[in-house]
């Protein structure tokens, strides 16, 4: 298993703020995301199937 990422690095990997990423997670919109203590963690491979699944339904496929 990969280590899990914190926000500020899925943020990073996506191009997007911090803030945007904690916005999308209360939306119920982002990618998902688990509670380590006080803090969230992102799998990375979560991450990467979430932003192919929102690149083809941006691009009309899905």
């Amino acid at each position: 298993m990969e280590r899990l990422l914190s926000a500020e690095e899925v943020a990073e990997f996506l191009g997007i703020p911090v803030a945007t990423l904690y916005q999308w997670r209360h939306k119920g919109c982002g990618p998902d995301a688990y509670r380590v203590g006080r803090h969230l963690r992102y799998d990375p491979a979560t991450v990467r199937a979430w932003l192919q699944e929102h690149l083809a339904v941006n691009r009309g496929v899905g």
